[in-house]
């Protein structure tokens, strides 16, 4: 789910629409991830938080709040303070001193993204922690940074950098935003293949699992960092091709391999990266009532034909952009998908390939169609940042 948003909005989750395990079961999917910790299946609450807290040592440089921290710093949680919902649980707005990290009042210090786990959520304590020890061992400019976390009676909270601009799912669908433009919706693109291709380069060769608009979220420039490692997986290793999992993501993004077999592989990430290629390009959903096909149809069978031919492939554009984008870089875009979304999982670039193709999408100057002198100061803001450093801290 994503991390902030400018006003309470209910958010798409993973756990929304869950992909059903044929060995399993929904019902035992669920049971399982209600469990409360991933080496306490068994045995009462304060032998799980024990267990928890050891889990939790590789990550002790986060800083570990109190409930009552929290409590103060949003409020009491209060009702003008949500920033969303989703599956995960609720997220509230607060702050917190930039020093010292204790509560302080409202329009004062730092603000901070504060996630809140609902007792019943799909997604349990096992996810709670992979975020915890994913983000509180990563460091990378396109990934949203973790500050902290509470693991207090039967409460597990995480604190986050609060993203200015919220969630590229509220930016591409959600009625009544300024419409993106091409050169915003590329430099996300680059910024999601950055952080893939960062996670892929680990040496546990880190699968995300879960790519999608709702968990790319963007800061008050537009840069665009991924949230959400509930699902992450370290990939395989030695010889083993793949890592064997319990079906679960979210429809529309999940490559059909990993839908068909369970076999997650970082080529899995790179077909979700396709797909939210198409979003960017189309304005579509992965998945929707609105989508030409309906619902039973998603973003990319609907697209596959036309960008399959490089007659129609302009077709897939989204009309709002009313023709101002580089139909050149378009075409690229829309080839790199092609290349991402292939049925054979052996035949998509790796990450890195895909993060050199994203930025030759980049648009210069005369890939730029000729446009008003207003639209010229509207567009003043779209210029590109490029900062590549990257900041790497990462044991297990």
């Amino acid at each position: 789910m994503g991390i902030c948003y400018g006003k309470p909005v209910k958010l798409a989750h993973a756990s929304s629409s869950l992909l059903s395990d044929s060995r399993t079961g929904p019902g035992s999917e669920r049971k399982e991830y209600n469990r409360p910790c991933k080496q306490t299946l068994e045995g009462s609450l304060g032998h799980a938080l024990k267990s928890c807290k050891s889990d939790l040592s590789a990550v002790s440089h986060l800083k570990s709040f109190t409930f009552n921290d929290l409590k103060n710093a949003t409020r009491n949680f209060r009702a003008d303070s949500l920033l969303g919902e989703g599956g995960f649980g609720y997220v509230f707005k607060g702050w917190l001193d930039e020093n010292t990290l204790t509560p302080c009042k409202p329009g004062t210090g730092m603000v901070v993204a504060v996630k809140k786990l609902k007792p019943e959520s799909f997604q349990g304590h096992r996810e709670w922690l992979a975020e915890v020890n994913y983000l509180g061992q990563l460091r990378h400019e396109n990934l949203v940074r973790l500050i902290g976390y509470c693991v207090e009676c039967d409460n597990r909270l995480l604190v986050y950098e609060y993203m200015t601009k919220g969630s590229l799912e509220n930016h591409l669908f959600r009625k009544g935003v300024q419409l993106m433009t091409w050169s915003k919706r590329m430099r996300v693109a680059v910024d999601v293949a950055r952080g893939l291709a960062f996670l892929h380069s680990l040496d546990a060769n880190v699968i995300y699992r879960d790519l999608k608009a709702s968990n790319i979220l963007l800061d008050s420039e537009f840069n665009a960092k991924l949230s959400d490692f509930g699902l992450a997986r370290d990939g395989p290793d030695g010889d083993r091709t793949h890592v064997s999992t319990r079906v679960i993501g979210t429809r529309g993004y999940a490559a059909p391999e990993y839908v068909a077999t369970g076999h997650l592989t970082p080529k899995n990430d790179v077909y979700s990266f396709g797909v939210v290629l198409l979003e960017l390009l189309s304005g579509k959903r992965a998945t929707g009532e609105e989508n030409p096909g309906g619902a039973e149809e998603t973003l990319v069978e609907w697209a596959i034909p036309f960008l399959s031919d490089s007659r129609r492939v302009l077709r897939i554009m989204d009309t709002r952009f009313g023709g101002q984008y580089s139909k050149k870089g378009a075409q690229a875009a829309a080839a790199l998908a092609l290349r991402c979304l292939h049925v054979d999982p052996k035949l998509r670039p790796i990450m890195d390939e895909v993060l050199l193709a994203t930025l030759e999408l980049l648009p210069t100057p005369k890939d730029i169609p000729r446009i008003s002198p207003l639209q010229a100061n509207n567009a003043a803001n779209n210029k590109i940042s490029h900062h590549q450093k990257r900041v790497v801290t990462h044991s297990r």
